[in-house]
Formats: structure tokens, sequence, C-alpha cells
């Protein structure tokens, strides 16, 4: 009888697993409760940088071999305690930025600010992409060309990729096939949750959602 093939490199690569961690920054420190978008110079309030604290302690015992940000200052601090419980750096990747919005700056709560000024309401005319900022397309694939930069990276270890709302939830529907355009009031994304993405070699094989930090009301305006 021949003897059977030694098993190959490749079928070891396949059984590998790797972990892309994306997490929600913490609460924003935003007094006046203005969409903030992209702008500069919003950082984590108090209880924001408890979150923080609190990923970073159920992290702890994890085999954490990258942590990557959205240059925003609120994802910035809330990957900081994380890197450092590991001794790592703090990686930025653009690609992890807020999702682009017409009405960045504006207070946009429902009953109040921009959206009862009928000179906004051409920036609604179409909810399917969206009319009124990036489109939910570019924000799935931006989002997952840093998750594949990570996985390839970190492959056997675990990584941390800080973002925020919008670009992850965009980003899980995407992965799980589901429509991209949605109900805001839908998203199971709270402050500082984790969508943790399971890798076997480069399969996607689970996607795991947790709130270490606790749970938090996504249609909060500010949060």
């Amino acid at each position: 009888m021949a003897a059977e093939p030694p098993t190959s490199g490749a079928d070891d690569a396949e059984s590998v697993e790797t972990i892309v961690h994306v997490l929600r920054h913490g609460e924003v420190h935003n007094p006046r409760g203005i969409l903030y978008g992209r702008l500069p110079g919003f950082g984590l309030s108090v209880a924001g940088r408890a979150q923080a604290g609190a990923v970073a302690r159920s992290l702890a015992d994890h085999d954490i071999a990258l942590v990557i940000a959205s240059p925003l200052q609120r994802a910035q601090e809330t990957a900081e305690p994380i890197a450092g419980r590991h001794g790592l750096t703090v990686r930025t990747d653009e690609n992890l930025i807020e999702a682009g919005n017409t009405f960045e700056g504006l207070r946009v709560s429902v009953g109040d600010g921009a959206l009862r000024k009928p000179r906004h309401w051409w920036k609604l005319r179409d909810p399917f992409t969206p009319s009124w900022g990036e489109p939910y397309l570019q924000i799935a694939h931006r989002m997952l060309a840093a998750v594949n930069k990570a996985r390839v990276v970190s492959t056997g270890h675990e990584a941390v990729l800080v973002s925020h709302q919008l670009p992850v939830w965009t980003l899980r529907r995407f992965l799980q096939g589901q429509r991209l355009w949605h109900d805001p009031r839908s998203r199971q994304c709270g402050l500082a949750s984790l969508t943790s993405l399971v890798y076997r070699g480069d399969t996607l094989v689970d996607i795991v959602y947790s709130e270490p930090a606790g749970g938090s009301d996504p249609t909060v305006h500010g949060a």
C-alpha cells in the first residue's frame, strides 16, 4: 500500500485561528450635542475613559498582537489602554475613520436642529446610498481592507481595531450578506462594544458581539 502523502503547509495554514476584534470607541465629551463626525477635538468623556479601561481589562489575558485605531481622538484614546496592557504601540489606519457626513458640526436630534430646516431636506432624498454622506458600500470596502490587513499581520493571534458605530455596523452587515441601508435604531453596536471576527485561515467562520463595558442605547445622539 502506498504511503499517505505528508500534510501540506497549506492545510496547516487553513487551520490557524486569527481573531480581529472591531471595537467601537467609548463615550465622547459632547456637551453641545452636535454630530461631530470627523471634526478634531472630540475626546472621551470620563465615562468613555472608564469604558476603554473596562475593555482593556476584559482583553488582558487575550493574545493581542496588534492594536490599530482610527485617526480620530476618541478612537486613539480608546485604543491606548488596550495597547498599554500588551506592551504595544497604537497604529493608525485611515480606513477605520468615521463615515463622512454633510451634517457634521450640526445638531441633528429628532425634533430640533438641522433636520427642521427645509434647506437641508434635499440631503435626505436617498436613504439607500445615502445622499447625506459617504456611500455605505465605500465604508464597507475600506473597513474590510483594514480588517484583512490586520488579519494577515496578526495571523495566529488577535488584533484590535478601534473604529466608529456606523463603519463597524456597516462592515458587519456586509460580512453577513445583508443590505447595507438600515434603520439606525436597529444597530447592535453599543459604546465600547466588540464585534469579533473569527477566522480559520482566510475564512471567516464566526462573528461574535459582546459589550465588556456594559450596554448603551445606540439611538442616543452623541453616544
